[in-house]
Parts: structure tokens; C-alpha cells; sequence
């Protein structure tokens, strides 16, 4: 016959086999969770790998756009150094040009200042309005006095 401490351990290893069975499903269900969650976790790697190569790709060329655009950029930039230069020597003649008109002016404006005072000018008619006559036109009006 079986004793009662036999019968209390038959009943508690039942109870450990149900437990045990209890956690083997519910394990089992996570497993199962886990499973379609690699399966999607697996998918997003393969993408992210592949947006991975992607942004290489395109850093790649970026690299080289931003190689060539500084490369034309220095082409400008040398080019505008040179039209600098020409530009800047052509205003240093420009000036120096500009100030030794600027002395002839002001001499052929104190000759003809001088002209204007001289006994030899002509006298303009009566009817006629004072204005600032060049050579020619006083030596034509001269001529046609003496013509006269």
C-alpha cells in the first residue's frame, strides 16, 4: 500500500509536472513570438543594409561633386584674380591718363582765357551773342574783316 508521505510526493510531483508543462506553452508561445520577430527583425537588417550602401553610393558622389565643384570654384577664383589685376592696372593708367587730360584742360582753358583778352580776337557783331569761339572760326571772321 502507498503511504501517505508517497501520496503527498506523487501529488506534489504532479504539481511540478503541471507547472513545468504551464511553462513549457507559455515559453513556447514566446519562442514563437520571437521566431516572427526575427523573420521582420531580419527584414529591417537587410533594409538598413541596403540604405547603408545606398548612403555610401551617394556619399561617394557627393565627394566627388563637391571635388569638382571647389576645383571650378578655384578656376573662378583664379580667373577673377587675373581680371583683378588687369582691371586694377588699367585704372592705374586710367588715372594717371584722367590727371594729364586734366592739366591740358585747364591749360587750353587758360589759353583760351588768355585769347579772350587778347587784341587780336575778334569782335563779335553787335547783334550777335558773346560765346567762346575756337581758332578756326576767329581766323575765318578775321579774314572776312580784311576781306571786306
Amino acid at each position: 500500500m502507498i503511504t501517505t508521505a508517497q501520496w503527498a510526493l506523487e501529488i506534489l510531483l504532479a504539481v511540478l509536472l503541471l507547472l513545468t508543462l504551464w511553462y513549457a506553452i507559455r515559453l513556447e508561445r514566446r519562442l514563437g513570438v520571437l521566431r516572427r520577430d526575427k523573420a521582420a527583425l531580419e527584414q529591417l537588417i537587410a533594409g538598413f543594409n541596403e540604405a547603408t550602401a545606398r548612403a555610401d553610393t551617394a556619399i561617394v558622389r557627393l565627394r566627388g561633386a563637391a571635388e569638382d565643384a571647389g576645383a571650378r570654384v578655384a578656376q573662378q577664383i583664379e580667373a577673377a584674380e587675373r581680371l583683378r589685376s588687369d582691371l586694377q592696372y588699367l585704372v592705374e593708367r586710367a588715372e594717371t591718363l584722367a590727371d594729364r587730360l586734366d592739366v591740358r584742360v585747364r591749360e587750353a582753358r587758360g589759353l583760351a582765357q588768355s585769347e579772350h583778352r587778347s587784341p587780336l580776337r575778334a569782335v563779335p557783331d553787335p547783334g550777335e551773342p558773346a560765346r567762346v569761339r575756337s581758332q578756326a572760326e576767329r581766323d575765318l571772321l578775321q579774314a572776312l574783316r580784311f576781306g571786306r
